[in-house]
């Protein structure tokens, strides 16, 4: 009974990671959409969130019946409790993903990012992606170093989203409000999605180590 638990639990982990997979993918497509104004793309992003979503509803199905009929205690139910509240962390990522997507289909058949801003907000999607797609592989190797990395390399999205900020703010700013507001929302979306990334990283650290990452790092 306790291995088969165990599988159990080992394919709820699998499945977290293959929904990070499906958000990297968003997260590349929205931003790709943002750059190039492309409604096509956009739309994809949008229409494909429905699977996020019903992977997550499978994973919490999966996590539910585990609690349900396994009882786990101790190091097992603290997995199964951070499995939970990681694929919740990991639809919102989602969610963002097609908040981008929406201001880019908005603002077709122009670019919703005005010239001076896109360097930095190019660089906002990028390095989103890239803690997403760590993220899958902290949740799929539980690699403690990795995730407590993670953490540490969340300083350059608050970087980019400050330097985002004194852009729009500067007294050479000449793309109107309009872009302004746009460029605030996006850099706020990017910023939430790497902090949803960190989150995740640090649930890893407390399934593998009991502990949260401050105390472990």
């Amino acid at each position: 009974m306790r291995e088969q638990f165990h599988d159990q639990l080992r394919q709820v982990f699998i499945d977290l990671a293959g929904i990070c997979r499906q958000v990297e993918t968003a997260v590349a497509r929205a931003t790709q959409a943002l750059m190039s104004g492309d409604a096509a793309i956009a739309e994809q992003v949008i229409s494909a969130d429905i699977e996020i979503d019903r992977a997550r509803e499978h994973v919490e199905d999966s996590a539910f019946e585990l609690l349900s009929l396994q009882q786990p205690v101790a190091g097992d139910l603290r997995t199964v409790v951070a499995a939970l509240r990681m694929v919740s962390e990991l639809e919102r990522m989602g969610d963002l993903s097609v908040h981008v997507a929406k201001i880019a289909r908005l603002r077709v058949p122009a670019i919703a990012v005005p010239e001076p801003a896109r360097p930095t907000m190019s660089r906002m999607g990028l390095v989103a992606e890239d803690m997403v797609r760590r993220v899958a592989d902290i949740i799929t190797s539980r690699d403690v170093e990795a995730a407590i990395a993670l953490g540490r390399d969340d300083e350059e999205m608050d970087q980019l989203r400050r330097t985002s900020f004194a852009e729009l703010l500067a007294d050479d700013w000449s793309a109107g409000v309009e872009a302004a507001i746009d460029i605030a929302l996006l850099g706020r979306y990017y910023e939430r999605i790497a902090d949803h990334a960190v989150s995740v990283a640090n649930r890893v650290v407390f399934v593998v180590t009991g502990e949260h990452p401050s105390a472990v790092g």
